[in-house]
């Protein structure tokens, strides 16, 4: 993996984007935010810490998949992938790139959510290292259907809708900011399609929530490991077409 191309582009996809756009970035915020407060209003803080746990995750899940309109548009309007295919770039270095990028652009929203449950005394040391590690494979998963999505596309101007109800459906159906206990199994593993359903109940788990769910731990792995490999495929490298 060529890493000096992976950390420039992320750097310029993910830290400038933030410098260039910041409308942008409190965009991304807005929705989790917005949850965050109408469940503290509506269960009289009950569910005051499923909802910060579940900041994260939709935080994650929410910027990587609407940026599915930007893979689309550096693939099809601005023809990147064009440039990169007479270098050394390899489609893992982009797709690593474009990934990293989206994770530095969701840095400040995981800073607020960090300050939030700070405040509310959530974490655990343990807690936070799961977290940490289960936010890194949620960002490479929900990039990598991102990466699927804008492979189908054949059009830059039908990806933002797509990109947007993809971001809604995969993030606030599944139960990431309330207890998952309340789904009935076989909807909760047909909800599990999205990579922030089993993130959600494994920290869930993890920060004593809601009953630890061991067999979300390997269907979480195996999801990204196969979302990652079909990902990887749908960008189209010309050389390899």
């Amino acid at each position: 993996m060529n890493l000096k191309f992976v950390m420039m582009f992320a750097w310029y996809y993910g830290f400038r984007a933030v410098r260039r756009g910041p409308s942008y970035l409190l965009s991304a915020m807005s929705t989790p935010l917005a949850l965050l407060f109408l469940i503290f209003i509506i269960s009289r803080g009950r569910l005051l810490n499923y909802a910060l746990v579940g900041g994260f995750i939709g935080l994650i899940s929410s910027v990587s998949l609407s940026s599915a309109g930007d893979a689309a548009f550096l693939r099809l309007q601005l023809r990147i992938q064009d440039l990169f295919v007479a270098t050394s770039i390899s489609p893992t270095d982009y797709m690593m790139g474009l990934t990293l990028s989206y994770l530095i652009f969701s840095i400040p929203g995981l800073f607020v959510y960090a300050f939030l449950g700070a405040i509310f005394h959530i974490f655990t040391p343990i807690g936070v290292i799961a977290l940490i590690g289960t936010l890194i494979m949620l960002t490479l998963a929900t990039s990598s259907v991102s990466f699927i999505v804008s492979g189908l596309i054949k059009h830059v101007r039908n990806v933002w809708g797509i990109a947007g109800i993809l971001s809604v459906v995969m993030t606030v159906l599944p139960p990431t900011f309330y207890p998952y206990t309340i789904i009935p199994r076989p909807f909760l593993y047909a909800l599990s399609i999205s990579p922030a359903t089993s993130a959600a109940v494994i920290m869930q788990g993890v920060f004593g929530l809601s009953p630890v769910m061991e067999t979300m731990i390997p269907v979480f792995i195996i999801e990204t490991a196969v979302y990652a490999l079909i990902g990887r495929t749908m960008i189209k490298w010309r050389s390899e077409d």
